[in-house]
This record gives structure tokens, C-alpha cells and sequence, in this order.
């Protein structure tokens, strides 16, 4: 799934809905809907942190979509992600075969070197290749 964007706020994990960007030239905060793609000096906000938005003294706060901010809905990959994810979890599990008791006879270790074992061929006798 892509990544949803939380809010910028320290401890908050809620889906953001709003962006917050400030012009230090003219002591304005600009609040409005969540931005198309996540820039480096701006904030993203969940309803709680935009409604609560408070400026420094002497600064104007300008909300450009006044009310209610509402989460973006899924993106199409959103969805495919999420099928995709469906089906994965649908999948049967591979069945294991049980252990082969005859296995540890059929091959005798001859030697080793460092985690490889040199084993030989139960039917020739000679170690296997």
C-alpha cells in the first residue's frame, strides 16, 4: 500500500487532512486541504491539529477550506495493494512433507569444512559429487 500521510505533529498517528505552510515575509500561516504530494517546509495536519491551529503574536492565520477537512479517499493503487493483500492472505499455506526416516541412513557424513559435509552414496560407496 502507499504511503498515507500522518500527521506532522510529535506522538500524533492520525491521517492527515490538512497542510500547513507559512510566508515569513508576511507573518501568515495558510492552512488548507491536504497537498497533492508532500513538500519539505510544509506540515501535514489531522482535523484535531487544524482545528486547534494557533499563530504566533502578531501573525495572521488564513484557512483556505473553511470546515470540515475530510481524509483524501483511496488511490486506485491504494486498492490494488489492499487485493492483492486479500488474495496473498487467501493463499493456502504449502503443506510440509513429512520427515523421510529413511534419510539419515540413506547418506553417511565422510568429512567436513566449515559448515559443508562431505556425505557418501549409500549405494556406491563413494563420497557424492
Amino acid at each position: 500500500m502507499s504511503g498515507v500521510r500522518r500527521c506532522s505533529r510529535t506522538a500524533c498517528q492520525r491521517v492527515a487532512v490538512a497542510t500547513l505552510t507559512y510566508v515569513y515575509s508576511d507573518s501568515t500561516a495558510v492552512l488548507g486541504p491536504l497537498a497533492t504530494y508532500a513538500e519539505p517546509h510544509c506540515y501535514d495536519l489531522c482535523a484535531v491539529h487544524a482545528e486547534r491551529l494557533t499563530a504566533p503574536r502578531g501573525w495572521e492565520i488564513v484557512r483556505l477550506s473553511p470546515g470540515e477537512f475530510t481524509p483524501p479517499p483511496p488511490s486506485h493503487d491504494d486498492l490494488l495493494a489492499l487485493a492483492d493483500a486479500v488474495r496473498e492472505a487467501a493463499r493456502p499455506a504449502p503443506r510440509e512433507l513429512p520427515p523421510d526416516p529413511d534419510a539419515e541412513r540413506s547418506s553417511v557424513e565422510v568429512g567436513r569444512r566449515g559448515h559443508l559435509r562431505v556425505l557418501r552414496d549409500p549405494v556406491l560407496g563413494e563420497p557424492l559429487p
